[in-house]
């Protein structure tokens, strides 16, 4: 495809000398934590990694965290403590049991954006297990969900691909969608 040197030539627009090969993409110092190995979780890093993200997996259960083995991302059993304001973290899994522990141990972070997977349709487990354990209104209400862009994804890399874009939409101040 030709650009015409006044309005998108790779000099006029760094994003364009990006695309194209010709220039390095900028240094990021964003992290990506998925919560809970599952398929969704090892697509979200993996695709996070090409996207410049840190990756971590956040895996309570020690087993579970063992059995990820050498995955080319960091694997912690507890919320690593220098989560700050370059942080996104996604739940993978709104049916573990530990998930209300897990996010009320993660929105005592500086994260920037949390979010859990799930179905719209249907209440998020995720509000009672926090509001059970004393976490405030105002808290509950900073977990995002659902998370990503609609799209119909339905297998784990259309759904780590929807909530990767959201992601980027949303750090980037975007709507995300069709909409310019």
């Amino acid at each position: 495809m030709a650009h015409s040197q006044d309005t998108h030539s790779p000099e006029a627009d760094p994003a364009c000398a990006v695309a194209h090969g010709e220039a390095a993409a900028p240094a990021t110092d964003r992290t990506l934590v998925a919560v809970f190995a599952s398929p969704v979780a090892g697509h979200l890093l993996r695709y996070a990694a090409d996207l410049g993200f840190r990756g971590i997996l956040l895996e309570p259960d020690a087993g579970r965290a063992a059995a990820v083995g050498t995955s080319g991302f960091e694997v912690v059993t507890g919320p690593p403590g220098d989560l700050d304001r370059t942080a996104d973290v996604v739940v993978t899994d709104h049916h573990r049991p530990e998930r209300g522990t897990v996010l009320s141990d993660l929105l005592a972070r500086e994260c920037r954006w949390i979010g859990v997977l799930g179905n719209p349709r249907h209440p998020g487990p995720h509000v009672a297990a926090l509001a059970g354990l004393g976490v405030p209104d105002e808290d509950i209400a900073r977990v995002h969900r659902p998370v990503g862009l609609n799209i119909g994804s339905r297998t784990p890399p259309e759904i780590a691909i929807a909530t990767l874009a959201g992601l980027l939409a949303d750090r980037n101040g975007r709507p995300g969608g069709f909409t310019f």
